[in-house]
C-alpha cells in the first residue's frame, strides 16, 4: 500500500462543515505506512467536540471499507489558530479570533443568538468569550446571570466576569441597569475600544462581539477599529428585516471583513399544544439572503417561548440543556461558523520572531 492510496480515500471524504475534502482543507498532517499498519493524523481547525466520535467512526469505516486488511490508527483532533484581520489593525492580546454578530435592525434576537453561539463554541471545546457592544441597551449581563462591577487588580485594567463558563464584559456591568447612556457616537466607540483592549481576556479562541443594531456611524467605526476575523448576520424571514440585514452584510464587505454566514431567527413557530408549525414572519428569507450574497446559511432557529424565558432568568438555552434540539441547532451553527473561518487565511505572525537590528 502506498501513501497515495490513503490520500485518495481521504480526498473522497467530503466534510459538510468545511465544504471540501480533508486533503484540500489541509487537515491531514501525517500519513505513516509500515506494512499493513497505517497511522493517520488529522487536525481540524475548528472545535468539533459534539461530532468528534461520529466523525472518527465514519472516517475509520471509509478507510477500512477501502482497505479491510489494514491495521489502522486514526488520530483525530482539532486546533484553533488565529486568522487574518483587516489591514493596519493590531490584534488584541489573549484573543485569537474576534467574530462580530450583527443585524441591520433591532428586535431580531441578535443578543440571544450571540450569547448562545458563544456558549455553543464553548460546548464544542473552544475557549469563548463575549463582549456586549450595545452601549445603549446592554443585555448580556442579565442573559448570563452576572452582576456587580468587574474587579481591577491594577486600577487600569478590568477582569472579565464569568457566566456559565463564558468570559464576559459589558458597559452594563459598570452602570446601573436603569441608567440611560446618553452618549454621542465618538464616546460610544471610545468606550467600546476601552472595554475591548482594557479587559484581561485569558487565552480566548473566539470572542463574540454583540454589535449594536443598525449600520450607522457607530457600527462602521467599530468595524474599522476592531480586529475582526469574521462576522455573522442575524435576521428574521420578514422582508423588513431582510432589507436591513442586506445593509449589514454590505457594510462588512466595505470594511473587508468576511461574512461567515447568515442565521435566520424566529424561522417558525411550533404550537406547544397541537404541534402546528406556522411561518409567522414568512419563509425562506435567510436562505435567499445567503444565496444572493454567496455565503452560508448557518441555520434556522424557531420562535420558542422557552428560549426567551431562559434568557430572562440568566440561564441560556445552550448552558441549561446542551443536548436539547435548540441547543444542538446552536452547536451545529457554531461548528459551521468556525469551520468556515478555518478555511480562510491563517495569521502566522505570532509564530515568527521579531528581528531587531542594533547598532554596536
Amino acid at each position: 500500500m502506498q501513501k497515495e492510496n490513503i490520500e485518495a480515500v481521504l480526498k473522497d471524504y467530503q466534510c459538510s462543515y468545511m465544504g471540501t475534502d480533508l486533503v484540500s482543507a489541509n487537515t491531514v498532517k501525517d500519513i505513516l505506512i509500515d506494512g499493513d499498519k497505517v497511522s493517520i493524523k488529522i487536525v481540524l481547525g475548528w472545535p468539533a467536540e459534539g461530532i468528534m466520535k461520529a466523525f472518527h467512526e465514519n472516517l475509520e469505516k471509509k478507510i477500512l471499507d477501502a482497505y479491510p486488511d489494514t491495521k489502522l490508527h486514526l488520530d483525530l483532533s482539532y486546533e484553533i489558530i488565529p486568522h487574518t484581520v483587516q489591514k493596519s489593525i493590531d490584534r488584541i492580546k489573549g484573543i485569537k479570533n474576534i467574530i462580530a454578530v450583527a443585524s441591520g435592525k433591532g428586535g431580531v434576537g441578535k443578543s440571544t443568538t450571540a450569547v448562545n453561539l458563544a456558549l455553543a463554541l464553548k460546548e464544542e471545546g473552544a475557549t469563548a468569550a463575549i463582549l456586549d457592544a450595545d452601549i445603549y441597551g446592554p443585555s448580556i449581563p442579565r442573559m448570563l446571570g452576572v452582576s456587580g462591577k468587574p474587579d481591577s487588580e491594577d486600577g487600569k485594567t478590568l477582569e472579565p466576569k464569568v457566566g456559565h463558563g463564558l468570559q464576559a464584559m459589558s458597559i452594563g456591568l459598570l452602570v446601573e441597569e436603569d441608567t440611560p447612556m446618553i452618549w454621542r457616537g465618538p464616546m460610544v466607540t471610545q468606550a467600546l475600544e476601552q472595554l475591548l483592549t482594557d479587559t484581561n481576556w485569558e487565552d480566548i479562541d473566539f470572542l463574540i462581539i454583540d454589535l449594536p443594531p443598525g449600520t450607522g456611524d457607530v457600527q462602521l467605526t467599530l468595524c474599522q477599529k476592531i480586529p475582526l476575523s469574521g462576522a455573522v448576520i442575524v435576521t428574521t424571514p420578514q422582508d423588513i428585516s431582510l432589507i436591513d440585514a442586506r445593509k449589514g452584510l454590505k457594510m462588512f464587505e466595505k470594511v473587508e471583513v468576511p461574512v461567515l454566514g447568515v442565521i435566520e431567527n424566529m424561522s417558525t413557530f411550533i404550537c406547544p399544544k397541537c404541534g402546528h408549525v406556522e411561518s409567522i414572519f414568512g419563509a425562506g428569507g435567510g436562505h435567499q439572503l445567503a444565496t444572493e450574497n454567496d455565503v452560508k446559511l448557518l441555520g434556522e432557529l424557531p420562535l420558542q417561548r422557552s428560549i426567551r424565558e431562559e434568557m430572562d432568568k440568566g440561564t441560556p438555552t445552550v448552558s441549561l440543556d446542551p443536548e436539547s434540539d435548540v441547543s444542538k441547532a446552536y452547536r451545529d451553527m457554531a461548528r459551521k461558523m468556525a469551520a468556515t473561518l478555518s478555511m480562510r487565511k491563517k495569521d502566522y505572525s505570532s509564530a515568527f520572531p521579531k528581528i531587531v537590528i542594533q547598532n554596536d
